[in-house]
């Protein structure tokens, strides 16, 4: 009987402390508080088309809003266009531009209004015999054109070498179809846009900096921003609210980022952790007594909740004016989720494929969002009334 006792106790003694163990190891554990439709994720693989991948998810989404059902738009379709423009902008610039495979939200809108769209199913940009996107051989081809026309001795241009830039397009894109057929109707790429029956005038760009005057627009200086396109500036407090404001009314969000941070994980996680707060912390106090500073980093990146930096205009923008933030990458907010703290994050879909513990979706902390942001697009609607009165959106 005694030996049974015994068993029973240390059964229960184990139990108890795989539960003490289970937790402290639980990681991330999110309740979602809203969530909108988004189309599946994409692979933008080895190609810098971050921002047309997260411009027409954007627009994927906007679609599923509109109740017009899932698209699958062509990324490659605005990369081309795109790059044919950069081209041109390049040259009359005399090579004095930025000449990448980068690119803005505001690019995606251009190519939109300006050449229309069409399916993935229609030019899927693969002619170069990949499964999926590998640029840079692309990317130095152009590069090496680009400059080749800005140095030439001739003195002048001439007429064919933009034909010829673009003939490198589509020996790796595939040529702009100038008509097509779509679910049993012919198309022009501008017509099939118009089909879609969303509106570029209906969505802006927004951010928050304090070297530029507030409600007012400015072309953010970041060198994607080729196009020199304007956004509206917020003062910060602001242009967060429209985060949650527009996700509880049911618009997605366009959002351009730095994830060059050690607290951007790829397997899922955005913070940003705070080892200063960690070891004032009564409860952490042992754990970080005479730890080196590396490995207080390592601790603080592993996957579980911890302590954040509190976010100000002031470090935002030192963080900008720095280069520590940069326009790493686009992707798209579609929704809210809290950790078992009751700390909120932003969900995000991105564009390496279905990786990473939520096949291909994020969660960015408010902290880091709020810290490392560059600009969002977002539907006129999706701002607050008071706000969009004060930038004069009708």
């Amino acid at each position: 009987m005694k030996k049974i006792i015994i068993l029973v106790l240390l059964v229960s003694f184990a139990a108890v402390a795989l539960a003490q163990d289970g937790k402290k190891e639980e990681g991330y554990i999110f309740t979602t508080v809203k969530e909108l439709k988004v189309t599946p994720v994409k692979n933008q693989n080895r190609s810098g088309t971050c921002w047309s991948f997260s411009g027409l998810g954007f627009i994927e989404s906007e679609l599923l809003r509109l109740g017009k059902g899932e698209y699958d738009l062509s990324e490659m379709f605005v990369v081309h266009h795109s790059y044919s423009d950069k081209a041109e902008k390049y040259v009359r610039l005399h090579g004095h531009g930025n000449f990448a495979a980068g690119g803005s939200f505001y690019d995606v809108l251009y190519v939109l209004e300006h050449y229309g769209i069409v399916p993935e199913a229609v030019m899927n940009g693969l002619q170069y015999g990949e499964e999926l996107h590998v640029h840079s051989e692309l990317d130095a081809l152009a590069k090496a054109y680009a400059e080749a026309v800005v140095k030439n001795s001739n003195r002048k241009l001439s007429p064919a070498w933009l034909n010829g830039f673009n003939g490198i397009l589509d020996a790796y894109l595939g040529k702009l179809p100038a008509t097509f057929s779509y679910n049993g109707k012919e198309y022009t790429p501008q017509g099939f846009f118009q089909s879609l029956g969303v509106r570029v005038d209906d969505y802006v760009s927004l951010t928050s900096f304090t070297h530029q005057p507030f409600y007012t627009a400015f072309a953010l200086e970041i060198p994607d921003n080729w196009r020199w396109s304007e956004s509206y500036n917020l003062p910060l407090d602001e242009f967060m609210s429209i985060f949650d404001y527009s996700i509880n009314n049911g618009y997605t969000i366009a959002w351009g980022a730095d994830v060059s941070e050690k607290g951007f994980s790829r397997d899922g996680i955005a913070t940003v952790p705070d080892v200063n707060l960690a070891e004032m912390s009564d409860s952490d106090q042992a754990r970080w007594l005479g730890l080196p500073q590396k490995d207080k980093d390592a601790e603080l990146y592993k996957n579980k909740p911890g302590y954040e930096k509190n976010i100000t205009p002031e470090l935002r923008q030192q963080g900008y004016d720095n280069y520590e933030t940069t326009d790493d990458h686009g992707m798209l907010v579609y929704g809210i989720a809290n950790d078992q703290n009751g700390t909120k994050y932003y969900m995000v879909k991105n564009s390496w494929g279905e990786t990473g513990k939520y096949k291909g979706f994020l969660y960015a902390s408010e902290a880091f969002v709020k810290y490392k942001t560059l600009n969002i697009i977002v539907h006129k609607s999706a701002i607050p009334p008071a706000i969009k009165q004060k930038l004069g959106i009708k």
